[in-house]
């Protein structure tokens, strides 16, 4: 099993939601609001007058075979807008219960 991290600037949340039921990624967990920038492009992400939108964070723990159909998808939501910013980060899972 994997896990899946994913940032993205709040306007993408209902599309975000609808690919995660599409691709059958059931469970996560979800914070609203989260501030940062990105690593090379896009713009800040924090609330403030200065740069005024907020960044949402969904991590969900999926089956391996489901990892890579539910990265090129979220690719390809980035690629149509990119200066919003969507990132992605999959992690191994070792135990749960």
């Amino acid at each position: 099993m994997k896990s899946v991290f994913i940032t993205f600037d709040q306007a993408f949340f209902e599309r975000i939601m609808a690919l995660l039921d599409r691709q059958g990624c059931r469970g996560f967990s979800y914070w609203q609001q989260v501030q940062g920038r990105g690593s090379k492009t896009g713009e800040p992400h924090y609330g403030s007058h200065a740069w005024p939108s907020m960044c949402s964070a969904i991590i969900t723990v999926v089956d391996d075979a489901k990892v890579d159909p539910l990265l090129d998808a979220l690719h390809r939501i980035d690629e149509e807008t990119q200066q919003l910013g969507l990132r992605a980060f999959v992690w191994n899972i070792e135990k749960t219960i």
